[in-house]
């Protein structure tokens, strides 16, 4: 048979600290404490499996699981001297769950299991103290109703504080056992009209029903979310924790607390945390009332507090990481219920990995695995102080698309943006951004958007910038032309207009209506530089670089660490209100003529660019892909010019300076908006494309305009010249973008060529060395990867639309319907936030391995928004790629995912079973 239940306790344990996989985290330390000669209550553990059976079968369990379960009851009420549901002196349990990785708070607790009318008299006449009897059945009424029934907490808080006002009492410690009989009374009359029965009496039905209620408690909606958002496996089930009572309200001499070897926050070490005189545990956490700090534990009771450093520092040196621990005094008498690895924020955790290493309880291997890449992101950028957000209406919760707190005032255009930034900080609103915006978003400190997803051009441009930014926040309702918006809150509808203070949170998607105090984290600790030299010993030679567009992300992304850029979108570069005219004029004329004459003028502001990437990254490679414009991107939208062409011939003198605004860089004043919308529209209709992100953009504009390729290429080569004879080394890779075969490479590699070798020539740089590439980014480019590798140097996978391409799916309208595809898990993740390795994954490999095999030195990394994405950044590494190329606000996360998967695969280790 096999064993599903484990005892502990009297100083030793059937199982041990090794055994996550089955008793969790909470199980499994019990046992080790156990084992140690720390003082834990009794108990045992019903395994993980057993989670999985239960749902498995039904929400049953087999015959011999409860046949265990009484079997290690028998043997506990030996251990205390005590049987569950004894009149005259009954044992009572505590019920908790326990994963194998820590869930604080996901999942539910019962206490004081075992009271029932006649129990409850007895262990008042046994402890002569019928208040803390009263105050015991309350509580688990309380919550076996809630946890077991789904009798809603504010039920039983209103009629006990119905009674609390009708009495006068500020603290509910003024509850006199007469009253809190009288509570009991009412509990079980809103019990029973809500669960449809009597509170069960029998302690042994108590106990199954709460045992089922903690594995129903795996697939509560917050359990679920909380294991998507940390990529822990629905399949792990928690195990189920069945431990002896300990008691800290029975009176002044008992008390209960939580705490943590080093400062969770922080990561300093001290001893931190806090503890209630009289209180349970739920207490603590519960807010109920107000915690003492855990230093001033000492004055109450100095030989209790003398002990509990004692024991907790030998947990922490025998876990060799800090500890989150949960004690209990019980008339002075101490005893711990949980130890587990403490949760900590990004900064502690790195600064306890560092100290750690430092103190000699950990290897550098050790520290460099321990601290989640995505934790960085704390240290990266601003972080709202919590406590400041209680004080704050919650609007709404959107898709984290860049992370970090801003603060602003609400600004619905672009223009408003620049001017409003002038005198105070902005955030700003859209249902989405375009081009156009680029503006606004650079003055603003944060972005919002109604719609959109974590590819889409908010969240890009955002990124890059190292803006915080929240998109896809569809609960708001935007009128961009009253500047005004509305939010449908639980319940109510909240108004926010031009002018009000907003704070986003883009780490968490959080929308805030108020001001929420900020922190600014320090990136270039010598804390956070020694844990990133660390990592980037593991790491080895496999790259990290930025996709940067401008010299200052350049600056920002090589300040990061980054080795070079892996992208540079030259169409950003054209977002500059002084580019913009010449960049739509090349775009609407119809002759050649015309064309050249503005890319003549676009060719020597490009040419400044990119000598300010090549002077930013002197010695590292810098990716420069030709133009890639979605045209509708950089034209006038065809419905809003055939409206306003309507509206013409009515229109007063107010409505045509707003026109005028629009088609500022077509129309030279009013009069001429006759003239210019129909030429427009004309133009716009030619262009005018069904789908444009599969349209006219890419390698199919340079091989239809290739003039176009030859002024970007000039202006290159002639910034490598520049560059060059100031004695610096240049190392340029020219991408050509959205091939789908060799001959469309072919075609655009002939043309930068002939360009490069002219200017070069000239210089007298003829040994200059360059690179030119393409970029994967269709799925018959990367069938196809042997033939185009004969002629690439290199390849840089563009998963953005590789994804897209790959699995039919748009990347800002998959948000419409990601819920339901990822909560029903025919997604396990978000596509377009993490690399699908079964389609697009496989599709990624086959082309590495089809270069290669024709082009064995064929340079190969990534420069989608995959690249950022810890789990992606292992993909990658896996597949033998050279480097990945992300944001520069993500650099130290990519450097940091790169160094945990070398260290993966050289300990031969597969993807850990925590990833979903």
């Amino acid at each position: 048979m096999s064993k599903y239940v484990y005892s502990f306790g009297g100083g030793t344990a059937e199982g041990d600290g090794t055994m996550k996989d089955s008793l969790g985290g909470k199980g499994a330390g019990l046992a080790s404490m156990c084992r140690a000669g720390v003082p834990v209550p009794g108990g045992f553990t019903i395994i993980t499996d057993v989670c999985n059976v239960f749902f498995d079968n039904d929400k049953k369990v087999p015959k011999e699981v409860d046949e265990q379960i009484w079997k290690a009851l028998d043997q506990l009420e030996a251990l205390m001297g005590k049987k569950l549901g004894d009149a005259a002196d009954p044992l009572l349990l505590s019920v908790r769950s326990g994963a194998k990785f820590s869930m604080p708070g996901m999942m539910n607790t019962i206490l004081n299991l075992g009271l029932n009318d006649k129990t409850t008299k007895g262990l008042s006449d046994k402890t002569g103290n019928p208040r803390f009897a009263y105050d015991c059945y309350r509580r688990f009424i309380q919550m076996f109703g809630e946890v077991a029934f789904g009798v809603e907490m504010e039920h039983f808080d209103h009629a006990f504080d119905t009674l609390k006002a009708k009495k006068k009492y500020k603290l509910d410690t003024e509850m006199t056992a007469d009253d809190l009989k009288v509570i009991v009374e009412e509990f079980k009359k809103i019990f029973k009209k809500h669960a449809k029965r009597d509170f069960p009496q029998d302690a042994r039905e108590q106990l199954l029903l709460s045992r089922n209620a903690v594995f129903m408690s795996w697939w509560a909606p917050k359990a679920s979310y909380y294991r998507k958002m940390e990529k822990i496996s629905d399949r792990l089930g928690t195990a189920c924790n069945i431990q002896a009572m300990v008691f800290g309200n029975m009176g002044d001499t008992s008390a209960t607390g939580v705490g943590f070897t080093r400062d969770p926050g922080s990561g300093e070490k001290v001893f931190y945390g806090e503890f209630l005189v009289n209180a349970q545990g739920e207490d603590v956490v519960a807010g109920i009332r107000t915690p003492s700090p855990i230093s001033e534990l000492k004055d109450w009771n100095a030989d209790v507090y003398n002990q509990l450093r004692d024991i907790t520092s030998k947990l922490e040196l025998s876990y060799k990481d800090m500890q989150d621990f949960e004690f209990t005094v019980q008339e002075g008498v101490l005893w711990m219920l949980q130890t587990r690895n403490g949760k900590r924020t990004g900064p502690a955790a790195v600064r306890v990995a560092v100290d750690m290493v430092t103190e000699g309880l950990i290897d550098e291997k050790t520290a460099v695995m321990r601290v989640a890449p995505a934790q960085l992101d704390q240290l990266l950028h601003p972080v709202f102080d919590t406590a400041s957000l209680k004080s704050l209406t919650k609007l709404a919760t959107g898709i984290d698309a860049s992370p970090g707190a801003a603060v602003g005032r609400l600004a619905f255009t672009s223009e408003d943006a620049v001017e409003m930034s002038a005198k105070s900080p902005v955030i700003l609103i859209r249902k989405e951004t375009t081009p156009d915006d680029i503006h606004g978003m650079d003055a603003a400190k944060g972005i919002l958007t109604a719609v959109g997803g974590k590819s889409s051009h908010a969240a890009v441009v955002a990124r890059g910038m190292g803006v915080p930014c929240v998109v896809g926040c569809g609960a708001i309702s935007i009128n961009e032309r009253g500047k005004v918006a509305t939010v449908k809150t639980a319940d109510k509808t909240v108004t926010i207009k031009e002018g009000d203070w907003v704070s986003i949170d883009g780490a968490t998607g959080g929308v805030y209506l108020g001001q929420a105090a900020t922190k600014d984290p320090d990136p270039n600790s010598p804390v956070f530089a020694k844990f990133m030299k660390m990592a980037d010993v593991f790491r080895g030679k496999f790259g990290v670089r930025a996709n940067a567009d401008i010299p200052r992300d350049a600056k920002a992304a090589r300040a990061f660490g980054a080795e070079g850029i892996g992208l540079c979108r030259t169409e950003h570069m054209f977002f500059a209100e002084d580019r913009l005219p010449h960049v739509q004029a090349m775009i609407l004329t119809d002759n050649v003529k015309d064309r050249t004459k503005a890319l003549a003028k676009l060719l020597p502001m490009q040419r400044k660019d990119f000598a300010g990437l090549f002077e930013a990254m002197n010695g590292f490679p810098v990716v420069i892909r030709t133009l890639d414009p979605p045209l509708h991107e950089f034209v006038p939208k065809r419905e809003e010019l055939m409206v306003d062409l309507a509206k013409l011939p009515t229109a007063d003198i107010k409505t045509k300076k707003e026109m005028l605004s629009r088609y500022k860089n077509f129309a030279p004043d009013v009069k001429s908006l006759k003239t210019v919308l129909p030429q427009l529209l004309a133009r716009v209709e030619q262009l005018h494309e069904f789908n444009p992100m599969l349209g006219h953009r890419g390698c199919r504009l340079g091989i239809t305009y290739p003039e176009i390729t030859e002024m970007q290429a000039r202006a290159i080569f002639e910034a490598v010249v520049q560059v060059a004879k100031k004695g610096k080394t240049v190392i340029p890779e020219v991408m050509i973008p959205l091939i789908g075969g060799v001959e469309e490479l072919e075609n655009q590699k002939k043309i930068v060529k002939a360009i490069a070798e002219e200017v070069l020539g000239k210089a007298g740089l003829k040994k200059q060395k360059y690179m030119i590439g393409t970029m994967i980014e269709i799925p018959r480019a990367a069938l196809t990867a042997d033939r185009v590798a004969t002629e690439a140097e290199f390849f840089s996978f563009g998963t953005n639309d590789l994804t897209q391409t790959t699995m039919g799916l748009s990347r800002d309208d998959y948000t419409k319907f990601s819920k339901e595809y990822e909560e029903k898990k025919i997604f396990k993740n978000d596509p377009f936030g993490v690399i699908d390795r079964e389609g697009v994954g496989k599709l990624i490999k086959l082309a590495v391995d089809l270069g290669r095999s024709t082009n064995p030195e064929l340079e190969i990394g990534i420069c989608g928004e995959h690249g950022g994405d810890p789990s992606s950044v292992e993909f990658c590494y896996q597949v033998g790629m050279d480097y990945v190329s992300c944001s520069p606000y993500r650099v130290p996360i990519a450097r940091l995912a790169a160094a945990q998967a070398a260290i993966a695969k050289s300990e031969g280790s597969a993807e850990a079973n925590r990833t979903a």
